[in-house]
C-alpha cells in the first residue's frame, strides 16, 4: 500500500504449504514475495530479516522463531503463539498451584498465558522493548495474543534487562518449574549466562 520496495521470504516445514503459497504469489506477480521449505533455524540469508512474523506456531516453534530474531538482531519481531503445550505439560497434576491445576481448561489457559509471559520478558533481557497485546476480534480466532517486540536503545539499558530475567525467575520460582524452552535456547546460545537459568530450587529469595 506504501509503495515500498522489500523482499518477503516465508518460511514452512510443509511443502504442500510452500507449493500453494508460490501458486497465489506468481498469479498475483508478486515478485517480491517467496516461499521456501524450511525451519527457521535452517533459513539461509545474506542478509539478516529486519522483521520477523510468527504467526499460530505451534508450541515450542514460536520460542524457535523468538529465538532465531534474536541471533538475527532482527529489528522487530511481531509473534502470535498457538498451543503452548510445555508449560501445560508440566504442570499436568502438579499440586503447587490449587485451584488452578485443579481443572483442565482453567490449567490449559493458565499455562499459555504464563508461557506469553515469560517469552516477552526474555525479549526483554534481549534488549526488546515488549509489548503483548489482542491484534485481532475473538470472533475470528481465539488465538488473538501477539508478543510484539522492537529493537530500541532505551530497553538496551542492563538494569532493564537484568529485572526482566529476575522476573522470568522468581515467577519460575512460585511455579516450581524448570526453564522452559526460550529461556533453555537463550542460555544455550550464550545470551543468558548459565547460573541466570539455575532450577528453581537454586534460586535465592
Amino acid at each position: 500500500m506504501l509503495q515500498r520496495p522489500c523482499n518477503l521470504i516465508g518460511l514452512d516445514r510443509r511443502s504442500d504449504v510452500v507449493q500453494t503459497c508460490s501458486a497465489i504469489a506468481g498469479q498475483l506477480n508478486l515478485n517480491d514475495l517467496r516461499f521456501e521449505t524450511a525451519a527457521i533455524s535452517d533459513f539461509q540469508s545474506t542478509t539478516p530479516p529486519d522483521l520477523v512474523i510468527s504467526l499460530h506456531a505451534c508450541d515450542t516453534a514460536t520460542d524457535d522463531a523468538l529465538l532465531q530474531s534474536v541471533l538475527w538482531n532482527s529489528t522487530a519481531v511481531l509473534a502470535v503463539p498457538c498451543c503452548q503445550k510445555e508449560l501445560h505439560r508440566t504442570l499436568a497434576g502438579s499440586p503447587a498451584l490449587p485451584p488452578l491445576t485443579s481443572w483442565g481448561i482453567i490449567e490449559e489457559r493458565f499455562a499459555s498465558l504464563a508461557t506469553d509471559a515469560v517469552r516477552a520478558a526474555l525479549m526483554r533481557t534481549q534488549g526488546y522493548e515488549t509489548q503483548v497485546l489482542e491484534f485481532i476480534e475473538t470472533d475470528h480466532t481465539p488465538k488473538n495474543l501477539l508478543i510484539r517486540s522492537v529493537r530500541r536503545p532505551a530497553a538496551q539499558k542492563i538494569e532493564s534487562r537484568a529485572a526482566a530475567l529476575e522476573e522470568v525467575r522468581q515467577l519460575r520460582k512460585q511455579l516450581q518449574i524448570e526453564p522452559l524452552q526460550l529461556e533453555r535456547q537463550l542460555a544455550n546460545a550464550g545470551l543468558l549466562h548459565p547460573c541466570e537459568t539455575a532450577p528453581y530450587g537454586e534460586i535465592s529469595a
